[in-house]
């Protein structure tokens, strides 16, 4: 194993998201309050809430969260999830319970840094890029010619961040076949599922479709709980739960109680919650049209397809990746630089920037990056 590269992202948000003024690029919905979320529990719920003891809990996770996790599968039981303290423990597991040495994966791109960092900590991986003049769609064609005879492992992220786009859903079972037939695990990133503005764009789970693909999922994306640190693989091969399992016995070991009750409140009242999730980046995408329509000479944009990021195109003249740094430094704005979806495994693009639009008020960050722009 090689050591890991530096996580981009998280360096950059160690120095920034915290102390900005403005944060334009954030990657998780509008959070809830603690009494507002309670308000949404029945009277179980609140009774367990009360009478919870602060001692370890189960390593797999507690009963009741992994059967409300399982309840927002078709074909997973409670015995196919396992939990974790964030999705980045599931990952870093999964992985390395998946790959060894002289293994190869595929990882598509751009994607969350973290799968392609683990995975070339352990074993050869090939990139393959989005089609970008598609609409950054996934690109079977290109998935099939990358593979090799070491093949173990195909890793994806839909709805994409940071794009915000949704694979074909024909496209997506026929990726979901081929790598069951030759036996390469599929890992799928679903942190972002259930928020999508059409719901006939909405893709099934992998894990429902193959007993060979890895659901990832989330309280932190699509929910806006990324304070309980709950998060989860389905997968129905409870044998590799079991490998995987190990590995978190040298992370978090289990939740946090307290953490879990509260996420199995939130997925209970999923409904409710991600419907209103769904109205509110309605209601921002309206803000980010009109702003943006006013500037179709610095930018290219469309809405994202699903999740509550997406990748508009910087047409000015000093690039993308300046015009993050110098909105940041006069108008406090925070947007994700092209930088931060480099890989060296393939060309990303260099003319985009992270916008995210899931967190309530964008407006006083879209005057002041007006500023910026009436400015320069």
């Amino acid at each position: 194993m090689t050591a890991l590269d530096d996580f981009r992202l998280e360096v950059f948000f160690s120095r920034w998201e915290f102390t900005a003024r403005h944060h334009l690029t954030a990657s998780d919905m509008e959070t809830m309050r603690l009494a507002d979320l309670l308000a949404l529990a029945g009277p179980e719920e609140l009774e367990a809430w009360q009478r919870l003891d602060l001692g370890y809990r189960p390593t797999w996770g507690d009963a009741e969260l992994r059967e409300a996790i399982a309840g927002t599968y078709e074909g997973v039981t409670p015995d196919h999830v396992l939990c974790f303290a964030g999705a980045q423990e599931g990952i870093a597991c999964a992985l390395r319970a998946l790959l060894e040495p002289g293994d190869h994966a595929i990882v598509v791109t751009p994607n969350y840094q973290s799968p392609e960092s683990i995975a070339r900590s352990i074993c050869q991986v090939s990139g393959v890029p989005l089609d970008e003049s598609r609409g950054f769609a996934l690109d079977l064609d290109a998935i099939t010619a990358a593979l090799r005879p070491g093949t173990r492992l195909i890793a994806i992220n839909f709805p994409n961040n940071p794009t915000g786009a949704v694979a074909d859903r024909a496209a997506f079972a026929e990726l979901a076949e081929l790598a069951d037939g030759l036996g390469i695990w599929l890992f799928s990133d679903e942190v972002y599922r259930g928020i999508e503005q059409d719901p006939a764009v909405t893709l099934p789970p992998a894990a429902d479709l193959t007993e060979r693909a890895l659901s990832l999922g989330v309280m932190s994306k699509a929910y806006g709980m990324p304070g309980l640190r709950v998060g989860w693989i389905a997968c129905r091969d409870h044998s590799l739960l079991e490998r995987i399992e190990r590995a978190k016995h040298y992370g978090s070991i289990c939740n946090a109680g307290p953490s879990e009750v509260l996420a199995r409140i939130a997925l209970r009242a999923g409904p409710q919650i991600l419907e209103r999730n769904r109205a509110l980046v309605r209601d921002n995408l309206l803000l980010f049209d009109a702003f943006f329509a006013d500037r179709c000479d610095r930018f290219e944009w469309a809405h994202p397809q699903g999740g509550c990021v997406c990748f508009p195109r910087y047409l000015g003249p000093e690039g993308a990746e300046r015009f993050c740094a110098g909105v940041l430094e006069q108008e406090g704005v925070l947007l994700l630089p092209p930088s931060i979806y480099a890989s060296p495994l393939c060309a990303t693009p260099a003319d985009r920037f992270r916008v995210g639009v899931g967190r309530r008020d964008p407006g006083p960050a879209l005057e002041a990056l007006g500023r910026y722009l009436a400015a320069a």
